[in-house]
């Protein structure tokens, strides 16, 4: 007798993979910028001397004076400059 000619189904398998990172690097990163803080801010607030106690800090600027004082003239004839303007254009507003 003969076989009835059925097909065999077709079997098909499909895989799905996933690659998911864990963030190793930036956690890594981030741990690095904490200590850099933690270390930055020891030295800013410790508030202690590093030397023996004894430092001497004078610091003399000579010729600043005269810069200084020169400076503030100028600022000065800039700001009376100003005004003078200032009031010109308000008489030429009202005339």
């Amino acid at each position: 007798m003969a076989q009835p000619e059925n097909p065999q189904p077709e079997r098909q398998t499909t895989t799905t993979t996933t690659t998911t990172n864990s963030g190793g690097g930036m956690g890594f990163i981030l741990g690095a910028v904490v200590v850099v803080v933690a270390i930055l801010a020891y030295f800013v607030f410790a508030g202690g001397d590093a030397g023996d106690g004894t430092t001497d800090v004078n610091i003399n600027v000579e010729g600043a004076a005269e810069g200084a004082a020169d400076a503030v003239e100028g600022a000065a004839d800039t700001a009376q400059d100003g005004a003078e303007a200032v009031e010109d254009g308000a008489e030429a507003a009202t005339e």
